[in-house]
C-alpha cells in the first residue's frame, strides 16, 4: 500500500509476524522519494523486496551458527549498500564513508540497532570455524576442481585432503581457522620432520600434506572472504632425491613377463591390461577407463583413443591415440569391449596386478611396479632415437616448446612403435 505523506508517497505495510524477532515495529512507512504515484507503485515492491531481505538476513543473524552470522552480516552490509570490512578496516575509512556507515544504522527507541551494527560496522565475530568444519566447506568451495573427475577419482582427491586435516588435528587438535598461530604451524611441521628422520616418510610425502592442508585453509580463507593472515608460509621441507619408478628391462619382459603361462594366474581383464601397457606405455588407469569406442581395431591402423569419457584425464596432452603392435594388439583383441571389471577402479587394478608380480618373482627388483612398463616403453622409444614430439605425443607429455602443426599420422607412429614393440 502506498500512501501521500507530506510531499512524497510512501510505503506503509504490516511487518510479518516472521519478522517480529528482528523488527520491532508492527508497521513500517518507507519514503519512496517522489510525489507521482504511478513512479510510486513501481518503486514499491522493489522497496518492500530490499526490506524483506534484509529482514531475512536479520534472522540468520540471530542464529548461532558463526560462519551464518558471518554470511548474513555480509549480506545486510550488502543490502544496506556497503561491502563489509572488518572493524578494523572501518576504522581507517576517510570520515566521510566512516559517518555514511554509522548513519545507516537504524535506531528503536533511541537504541541502535546491534545487528545492523554489526554488519554496517565490521562488528560481526564470524571466522570461528574449526579445521574440521573448514574441509566441508572446502568440498562445496573447491567443487570446480572435480568436475568431470569419476567416482575413484575423486576418491583419490578426496583422501589426501582428509588426511591432512586428520593430521593437523592429531598433532595440534581442531582449533577454529583464525585461532591458528605460527607456532601450531612450527609443532605440525615438527612433527613431520620426526617422521622423516624416522625414515617413515620421505620429504616429498610430507610437503604434500602440507600442502593440501594450506590449499584447505587458504580456500576458505579466500571464498568465505573472511580477510585471515594465515600462518602458513615457509613451511615445506627441501626435497630429498625424487624417488623414480625403474623401468623394467626389455630382456626382463621378453624373458620374464611374456613367458608362456608367465601370468596366467592373472584375471583376464589385469593380464590383458598389463600387456597392452608394454606397447602403448599408456597409464593403468587410462587403460582401465577404455570403453569398446575407444578401443578401435576394424581400421587401417589399430590403435586406442584416451579421452576424457567417465573421468577426468590428467591434463590436455593426455588426450591422444595410440598406436597397436605386438602383445598389446593380441590383448586388446582378447577384450575388445575393454575392462569393466577396472573402469573407475584403478587403483584395485595396480594393487591386484603388483601383488602377484611381487608373488610369482617377476618383479626385476623391489622396486619395479606395474607402473614401471610406462617408462620402459620410454626408454626403448629413446633407445630407438625417436623424435622428442613424437615420444611426448605416444606418453601423453607436455611438449616444452610450443606444439605446431598437427603432428605425427597414425600410420608413421604405428611405424615407430612397431621398431620398439615387443
Amino acid at each position: 500500500m502506498i500512501k501521500m505523506r507530506g510531499n512524497s508517497f510512501q510505503l506503509y505495510k504490516r511487518v510479518p509476524r516472521r519478522y517480529a524477532s528482528v523488527e520491532s515495529r508492527t508497521f513500517v512507512w518507507l519514503s519512496l522519494h517522489t510525489d507521482s504515484k504511478s513512479l510510486a507503485q513501481n518503486k514499491a515492491t522493489g522497496a518492500w523486496a530490499q526490506l524483506v531481505e534484509a529482514w531475512e538476513a536479520r534472522l540468520a543473524g540471530d542464529q548461532t551458527d558463526a560462519l551464518k552470522r558471518f554470511d548474513a552480516a555480509r549480506e545486510l552490509a550488502a543490502v544496506r549498500g556497503f561491502r563489509y570490512m572488518d572493524v578494523g578496516r572501518v576504522a581507517d575509512l576517510p570520515i566521510e564513508d566512516f559517518l555514511s556507515r554509522v548513519e545507516a544504522i537504524p535506531i528503536n527507541a533511541g537504541i541502535p540497532d546491534r545487528i545492523e551494527a554489526a554488519a554496517v560496522l565490521g562488528g560481526a565475530s564470524g571466522v570461528a570455524i574449526t579445521v574440521s568444519a573448514a574441509l566441508e566447506l572446502y568440498w562445496t568451495l573447491a567443487a570446480d576442481k572435480t568436475l568431470g573427475k569419476s567416482a575413484d577419482q575423486l576418491r583419490r582427491w578426496k583422501n589426501p585432503r582428509i588426511k591432512a586435516v586428520s593430521s593437523f588435528i592429531s598433532v595440534v587438535s581442531d582449533k577454529a581457522i583464525n585461532e591458528i598461530t605460527g607456532d601450531d604451524m612450527l609443532d605440525f611441521r615438527g612433527w613431520w620432520m620426526e617422521r622423516i628422520a624416522a625414515g617413515e616418510v620421505s620429504t616429498n610425502a610430507a610437503n604434500k600434506d602440507l600442502i593440501h592442508f594450506g590449499d584447505v585453509l587458504k580456500t576458505v580463507n579466500r571464498m568465505k572472504r573472511l580477510g585471515l593472515v594465515l600462518p602458513l608460509s615457509n613451511l615445506s621441507f627441501r626435497n630429498g632425491e625424487a624417488g623414480t619408478r625403474p623401468p623394467f628391462t626389455a630382456k626382463w619382459i621378453k624373458e620374464k613377463l611374456l613367458a608362456r603361462d608367465a601370468l596366467a594366474g592373472l584375471n583376464p581383464e589385469a593380464r590383458s591390461i598389463l600387456l597392452a601397457m608394454v606397447n602403448t606405455g599408456a597409464r593403468p588407469s587410462e587403460l582401465a577407463a577404455l570403453t569398446s569406442d575407444c578401443i578401435k581395431l576394424d581400421c587401417a591402423v589399430p590403435h586406442i583413443s584416451i579421452e576424457p569419457i567417465g573421468r577426468q584425464l590428467k591434463s590436455p596432452n593426455a588426450r591422444r591415440f595410440i598406436p597397436l603392435a605386438g602383445v598389446s594388439l593380441d590383448a586388446l583383441r582378447s577384450l575388445p569391449d575393454g575392462f569393466p571389471r577396472y573402469r573407475g577402479s584403478s587403483a584395485s587394478l595396480s594393487a591386484t596386478v603388483n601383488k602377484f608380480l611381487r608373488e610369482n618373482a617377476l618383479t626385476e627388483t623391489p622396486e619395479h611396479t606395474l607402473y614401471s612398463l610406462r617408462h620402459s616403453f620410454e626408454d626403448r622409444l629413446l633407445a630407438a632415437g625417436v623424435d622428442e614430439r613424437i615420444r611426448r605425443d605416444l606418453l601423453g607429455h607436455a611438449l616444452k616448446r610450443e606444439r605446431y602443426g598437427a603432428g605425427a599420422t597414425l600410420e608413421h607412429m604405428l611405424k615407430v612403435v612397431s621398431k620398439v614393440a615387443l
